[in-house]
């Protein structure tokens, strides 16, 4: 197992202060500029919900995962050198105390989800308990559609003036090893998961209020488990050879209008530990949606997916494309 330079220096919280990713004895990675690369914590005009960022350094690693690893699956190969610039993340995912507050001050239309050109728009109501029973407060958002979590990220940037999105696939996992290659970032057998991650082993099949285990290096919280994090990237299960070659930078596959599929990552409380791995990839489908009754099917919500959620980033020198990316499903649109 390769280990940061700075993993002690983050695990005591000082993450702010490293100046670049220095992996020992891992070529795949290198320095990045981290300048002005500070933790913060954002507040959110006209409400009392603040939540905290984590300074991700630029840096280069190798996505997905080696023919040898226990548990992979095709769509995680070829393994392709990436380089992601620098980065914040949110430390936790997503809260019901933070995604309510979208719910209640995002406009509504009257009819349907079909949104006016460049308007942020809000959930309109779930079909049934959107917590699931599962409770509110500091436990995860959970069961909203890749389309709510995009819209909920414009609101977000509307509201503080910091363009926030959700992670590219690539951003989350090289986030979610922390300078490891090893299959999950707590090490390379499963055992090491128990203190760092929610899964099926150990969740007693419930989500758990974020923050509740050890974080990652770079001082992420529950990146393994506890919820399947959406990602902006639309799923292709041969992804990785277009990339293949030189180092790709910054690589994202962009959304169209289609409903599905979409990325998650990291697995959940439903998970078994090699689901919940780095490299693992999942992709949403129309099941996710199968006892909604409504036709068309809801755009903000998934009946029978309450393992989903999502945290956010802001990139700190972000791509005009990524700036004014909107989602453009709808309720016309086709599911793939």
């Amino acid at each position: 197992m390769h280990r940061l330079a700075i993993s002690t220096a983050a695990a005591l919280g000082l993450a702010a202060l490293v100046p670049s990713v220095l992996l020992i004895g891992a070529p795949a990675f290198a320095k990045g500029p981290t300048a002005d690369l500070k933790a913060y914590t954002e507040s959110v005009a006209g409400t009392a919900i603040g939540f905290d960022m984590v300074p991700i350094p630029a840096g280069r690693y190798r996505m997905g995962s080696p023919a040898s690893e226990s548990g992979r699956e095709a769509d995680e190969g070829p393994q392709t050198d990436v380089t992601v610039g620098a980065f914040w993340m949110s430390k936790y995912e997503v809260t019901w105390d933070e995604y309510d507050q979208f719910r209640k001050l995002a406009p509504k239309l009257s009819k349907g989800a079909d949104a006016p050109a460049d308007a942020v728009t809000g959930p309109t109501p779930p079909y049934a308990d959107e917590s699931w029973g599962f409770g509110k407060g500091r436990q995860p958002a959970i069961g909203m559609t890749w389309h709510a979590a995009t819209e909920y990220c414009r609101w977000l940037s509307a509201k503080t003036g910091h363009h926030y999105r959700l992670p590219t696939e690539a951003e989350w996992e090289y986030a979610a090893r922390a300078g490891t290659n090893t299959p999950w970032s707590s090490g390379e057998d499963a055992a090491s998961l128990d203190a760092s991650a929610w899964h099926a082993g150990n969740a007693n099949s419930a989500p758990h209020r974020v923050g509740g285990k050890k974080p990652n290096a770079f001082g992420l919280y529950d990146m393994h488990g506890n919820i399947a994090e959406w990602t902006l990237d639309r799923y292709d299960p041969k992804r990785y050879a277009a990339l293949k070659g030189p180092a790709a930078k910054d690589p994202v596959a962009l959304p169209g209008a289609a409903r599905y599929p979409h990325v998650v990552r990291g697995g959940s409380f439903e998970d078994d530990a090699v689901h919940v791995r780095s490299a693992a990839r999942r992709a949403s489908k129309p099941a996710w949606s199968r006892r909604d009754p409504q036709e068309p099917q809801s755009v903000w919500w998934h009946t029978d997916a309450s393992f989903v959620g999502f945290r956010v980033v802001r990139a700190m020198d972000e791509a005009p494309a990524l700036k004014q990316f909107k989602s453009k499903v709808t309720r016309a649109s086709p599911n793939q």
